[in-house]
């Protein structure tokens, strides 16, 4: 595996961290009209975002290398950060939307790298991840009412 593939999948490893410890955090503090339908969301999106976690960190452990495990590491790594505790129900959707594009893209460099790499496998999973995370984006982005993304 190259320097730059190991690059991406821990920094996706410690992106979907962070990003579980922030969905937690707004699955505990939404609140207004929307409370019922994020909250599952919330739970639904922080699920996901551990079995993307552990795939992609054992999937690194498989090619060979050691994946990032402590949550100084996860934080440093990170293209999301953590939560506020000041967000509006709206500004918390909106803040995962900006998160997975942010996830997207190291996603997309991480699928570039695998294929340079010719690793069919690893790019399958990040490929698989990226669609996931693209259609719970629309979603949100529906919730949101912009129809337009």
């Amino acid at each position: 595996m190259s320097a730059e593939l190991n690059k991406e999948l821990n920094k996706q490893v410690a992106s979907w961290s962070v990003m579980y410890a922030k969905l937690h955090n707004y699955h505990w503090y939404v609140k207004g009209p929307s409370f019922f339908t994020l909250h599952a969301k919330f739970e639904e999106l922080y699920n996901e975002a551990t079995l993307n976690m552990d795939e992609l960190a054992e999937r690194i452990l498989t090619l060979g290398a050691s994946p990032v495990g402590t949550l100084k590491e996860h934080l440093e790594l990170s293209d999301v950060e953590e939560a506020s505790n000041k967000e509006t129900a709206d500004q918390m959707v909106e803040t995962v939307v900006k998160d997975f594009d942010k996830i997207m893209i190291s996603l997309k460099k991480g699928m570039d790298e695998a294929a340079k790499d010719e690793d069919d496998m690893t790019e399958d999973i990040l490929n698989a991840i990226y669609q996931k995370t693209e259609k719970h984006q629309w979603m949100l982005n529906a919730f949101l009412g912009d129809s337009n993304k």
